[in-house]
């Protein structure tokens, strides 16, 4: 998030902080969704964690922090409505094989799917931060709270449940350390293609 527009809305712009609400409007639904893995419960997360994030930013030390900063309020609130009532899941239904073994990637990504949903809150929102949102370690335990030696846990402690889960299945490979299926976002995959093509100095 641009530091300046930060800086204006902590001081109380309203209007630029309408422009970082409709900046992270679509990445903060996306994460929430794949938190809670429920759109109704993502969508009040959403909108909780943002007038959270407009009472508490005058607090803010720091605006170049603000993206993981304010991923913690939207934490928080994924949490709240986690303890509203029981975590629907709404598993993807327009998965489609693409070749001719197509069918078997579906049901791997059926499994990985419903492996990951089986996952508690706090786990879920490690791995989602981590892999969907590519943050480090350090930025990951500013999100959630907690040490970073708590999300590096939590993420073995994950990756073994998964695997344990999905251990009976025959598609999947047994690769001890391969990341869960969470994809990364298309801004962190548009990053990613960007310091692919660079080249190295």
């Amino acid at each position: 998030m641009d530091p300046g527009l930060v800086m204006r809305a902590q001081q109380g712009d309203e209007v630029a902080f309408a422009a970082i609400a409709q900046a992270a409007h679509g990445r903060f639904k996306q994460v929430a969704y794949r938190i809670l893995h429920d759109r109704h419960l993502a969508e009040d997360a959403m909108q909780q964690a943002l007038m959270d994030i407009w009472r508490k930013l005058p607090r803010l030390r720091d605006p170049e922090r603000f993206d993981a900063w304010s991923y913690r309020f939207l934490v928080h609130a994924c949490y709240a409505q986690s303890n509203r009532r029981p975590l629907g899941f709404d598993l993807p239904t327009s998965i489609e094989p693409s070749q001719p073994d197509g069918t078997a990637l579906v049901n791997d990504r059926d499994q990985l799917e419903r492996g990951f949903a089986r996952l508690s809150v706090d786990h879920r929102a490690v791995l989602v931060l981590r892999f969907y949102l590519d943050l480090s370690v350090e930025d990951t335990a500013m999100a959630l709270g907690i040490s970073p030696g708590t999300v590096k846990s939590r993420r073995r402690c994950s990756l073994g449940c998964q695997r344990r889960g999905m251990s009976e299945h025959a598609h999947l490979p047994d690769r001890p350390h391969a990341a869960p299926w969470v994809p990364p976002s298309p801004e962190v995959r548009r990053r990613r293609g960007l310091r692919r093509k660079t080249p190295p100095t």
